[in-house]
């Protein structure tokens, strides 16, 4: 495993760590502030957790490209932007680092550190709607990234998950490694074990369907745009091979443009020197 690996999978994991202790530590927080009023916890989840979205991939987005979810991972790789390698590698990172900060979590609000949750989500409803929040949340990563505005995911997918905490029955998970971090928190975001293997389907899904409807949309995407994903980032794959193609591209347009340029700006000398 090469440094450059292994410092974007602790990026990730620390990027899960925190993702994990926003939405469990969210989650006991508006409980606690905001007893028998579930539209009102539900929709302080959605602001925290839009919020921390956008600060944590500006966090780790230029070591790891900021992914915190196995199936924005898996996608970037069928796409080209991510080695498979690579892919598998961050899998476990991100569901360790999701795990860790729901304990956490449970910590700071002087709970006990690993209580499994028992809330059962796993209805159809609940379902179709992780495939459909899967899909929008890997439509808004592809389309920014293909569009060169990869600079707006931060803030575009907080907004999106702000928002489908509303919009979707399941308030949104949309992330296995969430999903299965979620277990070890019995509190307002916790999911019972039982419940998670058809969530994990039902984002695969997702993912599944978003990969044949970026190609649906943007038929011309290539590996450099997948490496743009979430974030342009400066280790493995997304330099060696997109943003290192698009540098030699740029030098070698400068370099043809200075030697255009050059037999005027010889003559511009002489007829001043003649002058």
């Amino acid at each position: 495993m090469t440094a450059n690996l292994q410092r974007r999978l602790f990026a990730e994991f620390l990027g899960s760590a925190f993702l994990g202790a926003l939405v469990v530590g969210a989650g006991i927080a508006a409980a606690a502030l905001s007893p028998a009023d579930t539209g009102l916890e539900l929709f302080e989840c959605a602001a925290v957790v839009g919020a921390g979205l956008f600060t944590i991939i500006l966090m780790i987005g230029p070591v790891s490209g900021g992914h915190v979810n196995p199936v924005v991972s898996l996608v970037d790789a069928s796409f080209g932007g991510l080695s498979w390698r690579d892919a598998f590698a961050y899998i476990p990172a991100q569901v360790a680092g999701c795990v860790s900060g729901a304990i956490v979590a449970n910590a700071m609000f002087a709970k006990s550190a690993v209580s499994i949750a028992t809330t059962h989500r796993a209805s159809g409803a609940h379902l179709l709607a992780e495939v459909v929040a899967t899909l929008g949340l890997l439509l808004v990563i592809f389309s920014l990234a293909r569009t060169r505005r990869a600079g707006s995911a931060p803030a575009a997918v907080g907004a999106y998950i702000a928002a489908a905490c509303f919009f979707t029955s399941s308030s949104v998970c949309a992330n296995p490694a969430l999903a299965v971090g979620r277990i070890f928190s019995n509190s307002f975001a916790g999911f019972a074990p039982a419940s998670v293997p058809a969530f994990v389907v039902a984002q695969l899904a997702g993912g599944l369907l978003a990969i044949a409807v970026v190609r649906i949309l943007y038929p011309d995407v290539t590996a450099a745009d997948a490496a743009r994903v979430l974030l342009p980032h400066t280790d493995g794959r997304a330099r060696s091979d997109g943003a290192a193609e698009d540098d030699a591209t740029a030098d070698g347009r400068a370099r043809q443009g200075a030697r255009a340029q050059a037999p005027g700006a010889r003559r511009r000398r002489a007829r001043r020197v003649l002058g």
